[in-house]
């Protein structure tokens, strides 16, 4: 589910609507239906699904997409529907008489594959021919504008998995020794202080604290922390006040996804839960949804019961827009937020 808080693209036919898809989504579609959100002449949001199984009921699916999409406030979408027509075509149908449901304007329906795409809605064979009609996403005016504007449109949604997964080879066994050294390091400051685990008490915090200072004062000026500092924040992140922390001073600017994105990689397998969902909520709050599903993807593999990553599922699977958490999310006990006054200066991207 991603909003689209990023430079406007001129859409004025169903091509650079195709056209402008991989870049509202931040990948390649394929196997896929997406439905594009318009409020007025704006496009707003933009919603991916699997296509479900051959022979599988669409209407699940269905229902579920237009009630994200009902909850954008949006008027009007176009439904796009990626692979072979005999599985397309009954999912785009059941998305198409969901969204009238809730009160939508269907404004098309179409189907793409081969680099051709069809209307489900034109009748009128001069402009929708029955062989479809032949698009070359490389030489729309949308896609050169989107690489301009700085968008990025990867291969395929497993690209976008790439950009998550751990780091193998020297760079693990480097971190697998700079973590073993962390752990020493940590239970030598709770056993000096008299602190237990899982919370810890003032000593790891303030460690935290100033972990988390050096990193974000690091990716902001483009550096990448070492191994033993990446390793000593992931440790530290296992206690919920440093996790806390850390997460009322997250937000979606590019220095934050930087920062949880290289930490998640590096990280031992049973550290990933909480930098895996300091970069979903970034990732979420600056619009980038496919990224946040990715991450918390690789979360809930190894740390289902998480209860930040289960959280930020649900919010992202319900569409809940980024904006409704404007304001810096203070966090008190674990899942809850609550609001509090917006910092001065920052600037916040909104959908």
């Amino acid at each position: 589910m991603t909003p689209t808080d990023r430079p406007r693209l001129a859409v004025r036919s169903p091509a650079d609507l195709i056209a402008a898809v991989p870049y509202l989504l931040g990948f390649h579609p394929a196997d896929s239906v997406v439905v594009v959100a318009m409020r007025g002449r704006q496009v707003v949001f933009a919603a991916r699904a699997d296509l479900p199984p051959p022979a599988a009921d669409p209407q699940p699916a269905a229902r579920h997409l237009a009630g994200v999409i009902s909850r954008q406030g949006a008027g009007a979408a176009t439904v796009v529907g990626y692979g072979p027509a005999s599985r397309v075509t009954p999912t785009v149908d059941a998305v198409g008489e969901a969204l009238g449901e809730a009160g939508l304007l269907v404004l098309d329906a179409l189907r793409v594959t081969d680099g051709r795409w069809w209307s489900y809605l034109c009748i009128e064979p001069d402009c929708c021919p029955p062989d479809g009609t032949p698009y070359d996403p490389g030489a729309s005016e949308v896609s050169a504008a989107a690489v301009f504007a700085g968008q990025v449109a990867l291969p395929d949604r497993a690209a976008l998995t790439a950009q998550v997964a751990p780091f193998d080879g020297p760079v693990r066994v480097a971190m697998r020794q700079a973590t073993a050294r962390a752990r020493r390091r940590l239970a030598a400051l709770t056993e000096e202080a008299d602190e237990t685990p899982p919370v810890g008490g003032r000593s790891v915090r303030s460690a935290g604290v100033a972990a988390l200072r050096v990193a974000l004062r690091r990716h902001r000026r483009g550096e990448r922390l070492t191994d033993d500092e990446a390793a000593w924040l992931t440790v530290l992140l296992t206690r919920l006040p440093v996790r806390d922390h850390a997460w009322e001073r997250t937000d979606g600017r590019d220095a934050d996804i930087s920062l949880w994105t290289d930490v998640l990689r590096r990280a031992e397998p049973e550290l990933t839960a909480a930098p895996g969902s300091l970069l979903a909520f970034a990732a979420w709050r600056a619009g980038l949804g496919a990224l946040a599903a990715v991450a918390l993807e690789r979360v809930l593999a190894t740390h289902p019961d998480y209860s930040l990553a289960l959280l930020l599922d649900d919010l992202l699977r319900r569409g809940v827009p980024p904006s409704e958490l404007d304001g810096w999310p203070a966090v008190g006990l674990p899942g809850v937020i609550r609001r509090r006054a917006r910092r001065r200066g920052v600037s916040r991207r909104t959908i």
